[in-house]
């Protein structure tokens, strides 16, 4: 094993793991439909209930270490949270469409009908609207980012986006041509139960046990023999949510590999692009790792389950602006996967923390 200033070999090899879980949960979609048919009926406002019990394993462990005495130190230097901001929401809608816009309607457009086009902008659109809230908590796990700058970037996202996101995703849709009008309805359900589920209760979680157990036991003990106990679950339930969302998606996987395919190049292009936007800004805003890897998570990866969940309000599950948000699903793990490997090796960028 590696020593704590890496990742381990469970976690150097992950990529390996992410891709059987996929082939497992298309094997299971495709050989045994009866386990996604039954366990998609746990479902509320587009939110799949196993999914989401799966996630909140992933981000418990992140949140036993949030630290509220630390939240004074996020004041001391809000630079990092000016950063995010200024990049999901003045940059990332606007690239996203301006990138997908560019493959499918010139560089793809052998490939792509001219309408097809259209849908997929609206998709890439959605999806590109939507910062993490979830999955960054494993991102930042995995880089070593500071758990309570991370919650804190998250948080005030999800006000931003009850805000911004309506608006920039009416504005952009209007230009596709998709829609007749640019009336776009926000899922409040969908949103404000993902915020709770997501954020609220595995926070609430991790900072009720935190506290009560270095009340009781003392810090050595948390430190040291407590929070070893998790040092895999972030990981092992990260594996096990791809095996079901893969299990959920395969008949779209399946019946569409090629535009499956054309559909990722932008999506990757632009993961790629907003990582190192952020990236890059907080190395010369001379921001610390622990501040900046999250920090480029955030934009690069999506909350996929709120634009799936938009995709299907406005235009039905079956329709090419669905099958755009899903992709990002799909290419979401292994790319994020990567910058998380990026980010551990440029660890030199930045300062060392105090």
């Amino acid at each position: 094993m590696k020593t704590n200033q890496g990742i381990n070999v469970f976690e150097k090899y992950l990529t390996v793991w992410v891709l059987l879980c996929m082939v497992v949960g298309l094997i299971i979609g495709n050989y045994f439909e009866f386990i996604p048919i039954f366990l998609d009926r746990f479902t509320y406002a587009e939110i799949s209930i196993p999914i989401a019990i799966l996630i909140w394993f992933m981000i418990y462990p992140m949140m036993l270490k949030v630290d509220f005495t630390s939240l004074k130190d996020v004041r001391k230097s809000p630079k990092g949270l000016y950063l995010t901001w200024v990049v999901n929401w003045l940059i990332k809608p606007f690239t996203m469409f301006a990138i997908a816009g560019l493959f499918f309607f010139v560089i793809l457009s052998p490939f792509i009908e001219n309408d097809l086009a259209r849908q997929y902008l609206a998709g890439a659109v959605i999806l590109g609207a939507a910062p993490c809230t979830a999955m960054v908590f494993v991102w930042s796990h995995l880089t070593k980012g500071n758990p309570a700058y991370t919650v804190v970037q998250v948080a005030t996202n999800n006000i931003i986006l009850l805000v911004l996101f309506t608006p920039i995703v009416a504005l952009l849709i209007s230009f596709t041509g998709v829609l007749d009008t640019v009336g776009i309805a926000l899922p409040w359900d969908t949103l404000l139960i993902s915020v709770i589920l997501f954020v609220v209760i595995p926070l609430s979680a991790g900072v009720i046990t935190r506290t009560q157990l270095i009340k009781r036991r003392g810090d050595d003990y948390f430190n040291n023999q407590f929070l070893p106990k998790f040092k895999h679950i972030t990981v092992i339930g990260l594996l096990l949510t791809l095996i079901l969302i893969f299990s959920f998606q395969t008949e779209v996987i399946m019946n569409n590999p090629f535009h499956i395919v054309l559909i990722a190049i932008p999506l990757i292009i632009q993961t790629f692009l907003i990582f190192f936007i952020a990236y890059y800004g907080a190395k010369k805003m001379r921001l610390t790792h622990d501040v900046a890897a999250p920090a480029g998570m955030i934009g690069a990866s999506n909350f996929f389950e709120l634009a799936v969940a938009v995709a299907i309000a406005l235009f039905g599950a079956t329709s090419p602006v669905a099958l755009a948000t899903t992709v990002g699903i799909i290419v979401e793990v292994p790319v994020m996967l990567g910058l998380v490997v990026i980010a551990n090796k440029t660890k030199s960028w930045f300062p060392e923390v105090v």
